[in-house]
Parts: structure tokens; sequence; C-alpha cells
């Protein structure tokens, strides 16, 4: 493997697993707290901002990481007759849903915040990170499918 393929191999998965890692985080350990009134609204946007930079830079760089594992891998045919091209699409859709859900429930966290408030921000958030969270997991289960058939486990 060329040593381009294999930094993109290497990227592509540490920031997946921030990515996902850190979606969780809020949205199990952070937000609770929030909704208790346990912290206060700085630090809730504090963290909310810092996941969505987190968010933003990962979906970059899994899209060029990843942009250039399936070009070295995959025609156009290859993507949407085969499993494994399935699964990269799938992977995709899952990746586009879950930035687009971090930054509407990072706007609804901060839109809160900027005023002060904390319990209902975390409130009106946590729906939006509790589907983020099960698409980060999906993603995780796709990107071991997908490495398992690559393995020619399927």
């Amino acid at each position: 493997m060329e040593p381009i393929e294999v930094a993109a191999w290497v990227t592509h998965s540490v920031f997946a697993g921030l990515w996902t890692g850190s979606v969780l985080f809020l949205t199990f350990a952070v937000l609770p707290l929030a909704r208790d009134g346990t912290m206060k609204a700085g630090p809730l946007a504090s963290i909310t901002g810092k996941l969505t930079t987190v968010s933003r830079v990962s979906a970059l760089l899994l899209l060029i990481t990843g942009g250039h594992m399936a070009a070295q891998r995959y025609t156009s045919e290859t993507l949407v007759e085969t499993q494994a091209g399935w699964l990269v699409l799938s992977m995709v859709a899952l990746w586009f849903l879950l930035m687009a859900l971090v930054e509407v429930g990072s706007k609804k966290v901060t839109a809160g915040t900027d005023q002060g408030k904390l319990r209902e921000p975390a409130r009106n958030a946590r729906p939006f990170f509790l589907v983020a969270s099960v698409l980060a997991l999906l993603l995780l289960v796709n990107a071991g499918l997908i490495s398992a058939n690559t393995l020619g486990f399927l």
C-alpha cells in the first residue's frame, strides 16, 4: 500500500473516531448535566462550539480522505452495483445526516445559551443529538462492515 493510501486510511479512521466519540460524549455526558442544571450556560456553549468545530473539520477531512479511498477502489458502476459500493454510499448518506443533525443541535444549544439559558436549550437540542448518536454508531458499524468486506469476510 502506498504511503498516501495509508495516510488517508489513518486520517479517515482517526477523525471518524474523534467525531463520533465527540457526538456521543456531548449527548450522554454533557447534555444530561445541562438538563439537570448542574453546569453553567457558558461551558455548555463552549463545549458545543468545540463539537461544531470538530464536526466541520472531521466532515471535511472525511470527505477528502473518503473520496480519495473510494476513487482508488471503486468505479461508478461498482459503487451502485456491489455490496461494497452500497456500504460506501450508505456511509456517505449517514455522514451527511450526522453533519446536518450536529449543526441543527448545536444551533439549538447556542440559541439559548446566548441568552444565558441552560436547561431549555439542552432539552431542545437533545432529540437532534440522540438521533445523531444513533447515526454515529451506525457509521462505526458501517465502517466495520466495509473493513470486513475489504478483508474478504463478507
